[in-house]
């Protein structure tokens, strides 16, 4: 089932497409074993761990069935924290793009009442929220689900652990008998199974069995970073790594291209892998790699499936993986034939979530990867033209080029040091950035415990979302800063049977 394309699974045609302009190739194994059922409208019981996929098995499917004339809340998802509740909530917005009339609200604690009231009030088919503030508004009466076609208990297992089980059964007491449900968990316990038996009878099971394993040989790293500096962070690495050879992975086979394109003109030798790729185009950019002929290669998952080069020594993670699996594999490129390989995870403050889940997979910590001082990485430079200069004083053609210089130096009537310099100048024109003349700047890394903030830039967005726009991209939030994005990090758990204030 897991071989199946996303186009075989029966999705609506505007799901389809979204999720072509994403980049996916191939659906996980809960998403192919989840979505027939849930299009074909029955109740599922999935237990697979964070990180395999779970959104888009129950976002496609929902979305394929919504009316999208009907601004009557018709989905409704429950998350265990206002961080999971934003990034569901983003998913769903990208999944909808090709809905003219679609909207998503996040509901969540923390914030003011007021936005997410103008959202309700506004109409939306898709609420994605807290347990606790979404009870808040079912109770004031401005939350209305007599038209709710489904609900999605998303991370089950984290919502009993945080105390809101009694608020998760409040609100299923209040859904239509006729509304689909699907629950989500990494483990069953009794409270949970109790749930399921009581409002999901007759459920479809879907379970994914997670691999957990100890990845030897290979070290860890992550380092934090901004999404819009993820580039200038990737340099740097290339530039200080002793790297033979290397894999960089993306999610999807646009960035592929374009990281390698940006990457080939800062002077690396680099080519892209992905699915667009025929056989004997894929076959080659391996050979090369093999080969020598290229040190970087920037691929999806589903490209570099089974890819086996025993001169990779690094792996760089510059997007984090949907799923735990992929990353597995991913790391797994590296440290072939017994050697040892290093594996750098770019994490972007939203993304810290899933540092738990990955180090769970691979039961292994991560360390801090640590990028080195401007001064410490310009000497480094300085050292690495010094050396290529010097391997040039054993060139064959070095006698005829210091005669020629000579014969300059003598007509112009200048030493040879201020001709030196004009050729390292010259040197410069041509291919800028060749000298190290100016220190690099200090690369902002975001701190990790960011303060809570909400509304305004970094902070947590008030309000509702527009539905995604061109290219699969989820569109911006209603009632704050055009671009404003979520931030903050992931709730810690609070004791079983006590809510959380701010939820």
């Amino acid at each position: 089932m897991s071989e199946l394309s996303f186009a075989e699974l029966g999705l609506d045609p505007a799901v389809l497409e979204a999720v072509r302009k994403v980049g996916y190739e191939t659906p996980s194994p809960i998403q192919a074993q989840a979505i027939p059922i849930l299009l074909e409208g029955h109740h599922l019981l999935g237990i697979a761990q964070t990180g395999t996929g779970k959104t888009a098995a129950f976002a496609l499917p929902l979305l394929s069935r919504i009316d999208a004339d009907n601004l009557s809340p018709q989905i409704l998802v429950l998350t265990p924290t206002r961080e999971l509740a934003i990034q569901v909530a983003e998913a769903f917005s990208t999944y909808a793009s090709g809905f003219r009339q679609l909207q998503v609200v996040p509901i969540y604690g923390g914030a003011d009442f007021a936005p997410q009231l103008k959202a309700l009030n506004r109409g939306a088919q898709v609420i994605v929220g807290t347990p606790g503030r979404l009870l808040d508004h079912l109770r004031r009466g401005k939350l209305k689900l007599e038209n709710l076609k489904a609900l999605v208990l998303d991370e089950a297992d984290e919502m009993l652990r945080m105390g809101f089980i009694d608020d998760v059964e409040a609100i299923l007491a209040t859904t239509p008998a006729s509304c689909q449900r699907a629950l989500f968990s990494a483990t069953m316990p009794p409270a949970i199974a109790r749930v399921a038996n009581t409002y999901l009878s007759d459920a479809r099971e879907v379970k994914i069995k997670s691999e957990t394993r100890t990845v030897e040989r290979i070290a860890q790293y992550v380092l934090p970073t901004f999404g819009e500096r993820k580039l200038d962070a990737v340099t740097r690495i290339l530039e200080v790594e002793p790297i033979d050879a290397a894999i960089i992975f993306v999610r999807t086979k646009a960035e592929t291209t374009l990281l390698a394109e940006k990457l080939a003109a800062r002077g690396h030798s680099v080519a892209p892998l992905n699915g667009d790729l025929n056989q004997r185009q894929r076959e080659q950019t391996v050979e090369d790699l093999k080969r020598g002929k290229k040190d970087i290669i920037v691929a999806t998952d589903v490209a570099a499936r089974g890819l086996d080069v025993s001169r990779i020594t690094h792996v760089i993670n510059y997007d984090v993986p949907y799923d735990s699996e992929a990353y597995i594999h991913r790391v797994g490129r590296t440290g072939r034939a017994g050697r040892a390989g290093k594996a750098i995870l770019l994490v972007t403050p939203r993304e810290r979530s899933w540092l738990r889940t990955l180090e769970r997979a691979t039961n292994s910590p991560m360390e801090p990867y640590e990028l080195p001082s401007p001064a410490a990485l310009q000497k480094l430079r300085q050292e690495q033209f010094e050396s290529q200069l010097m391997g040039f004083t054993e060139d064959g053609k070095l006698a005829k080029a210091m005669g020629l210089l000579d014969d300059i130096a003598e007509r112009n009537n200048i030493d040879m040091a201020m001709l030196a310099g004009a050729m390292a100048c010259w040197m410069e024109s041509a291919q800028p950035g060749s000298l190290p003349l100016e220190q690099p700047s200090e690369l902002p890394v975001p701190s990790a415990n960011p303060p809570k903030r909400h509304g305004g830039p970094g902070g947590k967005p008030r309000g509702n979302f527009r539905k995604g726009g061109p290219g699969g991209k989820p569109g911006g939030y209603r009632g704050n800063k055009p671009g404003g994005k979520p931030g903050g990090k992931r709730d810690g758990f609070k004791p079983a049977g006590k809510r959380p204030q701010s939820d």
